[in-house]
């Protein structure tokens, strides 16, 4: 169980906390995981009374929740809220203990840690009878962090000017999935796995998150971003991080996140020819699907007409390490694909010498395929004898799911990370130097997509797997792209293979 803290959440009228951070506090609260006496302030710019404000709060919160109204651009509105968190502070015994959540657009970002650092509220105790009472003190800042090398540079600076890098908690919620930590558990748990997870027995990793939504309501964001700074910067890096890294030599929070950076590290620098070679980007198009049509990227709303930001983006890249040197890693992902799916699926060597026939061009071909979302589980695919005459080889499937240990809930990945921050567990959390290096790799890429004429952004219709020039892109290496989506059933989506 947690210690007794005040949760206090920036952005609390906003769409990420009503639908993701309340929620996860509600769970937490109902599994008795957070101390009975941890209360909550919300803080915002509309003004609502606390009894106004719990109407749309979880019932399991209502008693324990507050609101604070603030300008966050007004430093003595700061004054308040300090006022407000040590009465409250008092009244609930909590010891100083404070957790800051920025659930607000990153333009806000600094204002807020400002305005904290400023009136002290930052301030920890340091073991000194005269800190006594001070508590701790974190703060969770959401992704994008930053927009570039030189952005997060400087916001790491700033954050570093209040807080201490032990009190900072990066947010990326893939990183709170279950199973992306179970991919370290998977290989670290068993020893079976391990010594085959390198460059003699793997020929290369395949890593996607496909979504098959639009932009939504992001437009205005999403254009100024594109899937590069959206998915491939965080979310895919880092899958790719857990999927090759070293073992640790413990299991602690800065040993688990070196490990994570030296991945980062090694991450091999490509010139501008060598960029335009390993990667493609795509922009959905208009389309039919099931018989609905669906506007192109172009035609979304708050998107220039002329856009040539890819909603599309596939890249080949290397790790040049002793246990990785001259493997591949693709990444791809994308949205208005055929079907939403993350998943890493590891391609095993084939066999030196072929002795059977096998059924289809990717028969033999051993995979192990960690699915992340949706039908969380895995699966390791094997050549087997189809029974009769002769000895003719077809694939088989070893597959376990989550959904079948129906005793046990998956919990939202914002559920686990909330948990990590009031508990002081930072294992899961972006560290200040790997998101430099994230940024200092795909920086160029972003540069070279912008200021290189050679740079293509390929037509894709929506519901398909991307541009047909992606398929080529992967095929170069006498490897192919695997479809996660088999059937339309399968997907439940529209699926055009």
């Amino acid at each position: 169980m947690t210690e007794n803290s005040i949760i206090v959440i920036f952005g609390a009228t906003g769409d990420l906390a009503r639908r993701k951070l309340y929620p996860a506090l509600e769970e937490l609260v109902e599994k008795k995981l957070v101390s009975g006496d941890t209360i909550f302030l919300g803080v915002g710019r509309k003004y609502h009374p606390d009894e106004e404000f719990r109407k749309e709060i979880p019932e399991l919160l209502k008693e324990r929740f507050f609101y604070q109204q603030i300008n966050t651009t007004d430093p003595g509105d700061y004054i308040k809220l300090k006022n407000r968190i040590d009465k409250l502070d008092i009244e609930y015994a909590s010891g100083g203990n404070i957790v800051f959540y920025l659930a607000v657009p990153p333009s806000m970002h600094r204002s807020i840690i400002e305005g904290i650092g400023e009136t002290g509220l930052n301030i920890e105790a340091d073991g000194t009878p005269e800190s006594k009472g001070r508590g701790w003190k974190r703060i969770v800042v959401e992704k994008p962090f930053g927009n570039s090398w030189k952005a997060a540079l400087e916001l790491n600076k700033f954050i570093h000017t209040y807080f201490s890098e032990k009190q900072v908690y990066r947010i990326d919620h893939y990183l709170g999935k279950e199973t992306v930590q179970n991919i370290m558990a998977f290989r670290f748990a068993n020893g079976i796995f391990e010594p085959l997870w390198n460059r003699n027995y793997i020929s290369h990793l395949e890593i996607t998150a496909s979504e098959s939504i639009g932009i939504e309501s992001r437009g205005s964001y999403y254009d100024s971003a594109g899937a590069m700074r959206d998915m491939v910067q965080n979310h895919l890096l880092q899958l790719a991080a857990v999927a090759a890294m070293e073992p640790p030599p413990f299991f602690t929070p800065d040993a688990v996140r070196t490990e994570t950076l030296k991945v980062f590290q090694a991450l091999r620098r490509y010139s501008p020819d060598e960029i335009i070679s390993n990667m493609i980007l795509g922009q959905y198009v208009d389309s039919t699907i099931r018989g609905e049509s669906v506007p192109g990227y172009r035609n979304e709303k708050d998107v220039k007409p002329d856009s040539r930001t890819e909603t599309y983006a596939a890249l080949r890249i290397f790790i040049d390490n002793w246990r990785w040197g001259g493997v591949p890693i693709y990444l791809r992902t994308g949205k208005r694909l055929p079907t939403r799916v993350t998943e890493i699926v590891v391609h095993f060597r084939e066999t030196p010498h072929k002795l059977f026939k096998g059924k289809g061009d990717s028969c033999c071909q051993n995979k192990l395929i960690l699915r992340i979302q949706p039908d969380e589980g895995v699966l390791l695919t094997f050549g087997m004898k189809q029974p009769g005459s002769g000895f003719e080889i077809t694939n088989r499937d070893m597959d376990f799911k989550y959904s079948d240990l129906g005793e046990f809930k998956i919990p939202d990945a914002y559920e686990r990370l909330l948990y990590d921050v009031m508990t002081g567990d930072s294992t899961l959390f972006t560290r200040a130097d790997s998101v430099e290096e994230c940024w200092k790799f795909i920086d160029p890429f972003i540069s070279c997509r912008d200021n290189d004429s050679r740079v293509i952004i390929y037509g894709y219709p929506a519901g398909t797997w991307g541009p047909a020039e992606a398929d080529t892109f992967i095929s170069e290496s006498g490897k192919g792209w695997r479809s996660p989506c088999k059937n339309l059933t399968e997907a439940g989506n529209y699926c055009e293979l």
